[in-house]
């Protein structure tokens, strides 16, 4: 949350939401899908002792292949999954006979999506396409890991053109840390068709929409708090809005949008209302990814978020990444009935309602 006594005014009102009242000016037609499954491959935990429920799925204690460790009799144990702090998931869409596979981040390390997709069973060759929440080195760090594993074609992927900005934090009375930085000219080397996109995309024959630019018009949801700094060319700047932050929406026949987010760094309301305002679409059947509702800066926002979550009423909840464990906590207790524990390696299947 930025701190009026001590941001610059100018990045005081870069953070204040921006109205957006009345219809969107360009409104988009999401065809409805007749299902969709949202596989978590990296997220901040892995718990093997959850159980099913009616739209979820867990990997079962034990049944994800063996590794290597000698002081077992045969040499071998049982293999979990990894939990990192980052954030990825595989996003199956079905449309009839049709289903396209895209990825949704890819998490903090080279090797941490990849191990766990392949103790999953996942074959990312089968990938048609990759969307980036934004360019935080926690959602994007997997992408190395993904080289020599899609075969000879070119995969597209779906980014705003602000993802490459260079960024650090900077905590008084800290070491300022610099951020991993993408690199486009890599990427383009390695084969990725890189889409740069400030508008909303369509993906999927029309059925999958990337947000674009999120709208601010909550009163409460501010961005980062100063110690969050951006490289304009010039010198270092606060910067709280994460601009290129990006959300992925479907809208599942008969009851309504599923919205996927990374970080959330647009705020959750705001990512909802803008997906609704943007479709037309008012209902909000499920909400799952990272929320940043955790520490000090953003905990004021968990009252104002929850309010309006529990408004909005989704059948499905499922915060993870930076939610943050008041958040989580509060959000469990108010949304009791939609609320789930997010978890590696955990896939939500949500279908169209029955004819």
């Amino acid at each position: 949350m930025c701190d009026a006594s001590t941001a610059d005014p100018h990045e005081v009102l870069a953070a204040a939401p921006r109205p957006a009242p009345g219809d969107a000016v360009d409104p988009i037609h999401l065809e409805p899908v007749d299902e969709i499954t949202i596989t978590t491959l990296i997220d901040n935990t892995f718990d093997a002792l959850l159980a099913d429920a009616e739209h979820t799925r867990r990997p079962r204690l034990g049944s994800r292949g063996r590794v290597t460790a000698p002081q077992f009799e045969g040499g071998a144990t049982a293999a979990g999954l990894r939990a990192e702090h980052g954030f990825a998931a595989l996003v199956t869409v079905r449309r009839g006979d049709t289903t396209t596979q895209l990825l949704f981040d890819t998490g903090l390390t080279p090797d941490g999506m990849t191990t766990n997709a392949e103790r999953l069973g996942v074959d990312l060759s089968n990938l048609h396409g990759i969307v980036l929440s934004h360019g935080h080195y926690d959602h994007a760090g997997g992408l190395a890991g993904l080289t020599g594993r899609r075969g000879t074609r070119a995969l597209p992927m779906v980014v705003h053109p602000l993802v490459w900005t260079q960024r650090r934090l900077a905590v008084p009375g800290d070491e300022v840390r610099d951020m991993p930085t993408l690199s486009k000219r890599a990427l383009n080397a390695e084969g990725f068709e890189v889409i740069e996109r400030r508008q909303p995309s369509l993906l999927v024959d029309g059925s999958v929409l990337i947000t674009g630019e999120i709208d601010r018009t909550t009163d409460f949801e501010h961005g980062m708090p100063p110690a969050h700094q951006a490289w304009d060319g010039s010198g270092w700047h606060h910067d709280p809005l994460v601009i290129d932050d990006q959300a992925l929406v479907v809208h599942v026949r008969g009851h309504g949008l599923v919205v996927l987010t990374g970080c959330g760094h647009s705020g959750a309301v705001n990512i909802v209302r803008h997906a609704q305002r943007l479709t037309g679409v008012d209902r909000l059947h499920a909400l799952l990814g990272g929320l940043h509702l955790g520490g000090p800066a953003f905990e004021p926002t968990i009252a104002p978020t929850v309010s309006a979550l529990t408004e909005l009423k989704p059948a499905l909840i499922v915060p993870g990444h930076c939610t943050g464990w008041r958040a989580q906590h509060a959000l469990a207790a108010a949304l009791p009935d939609s609320w789930v524990q997010s978890s590696s390696g955990t896939s939500y299947q949500l279908a169209a309602a029955a004819a």
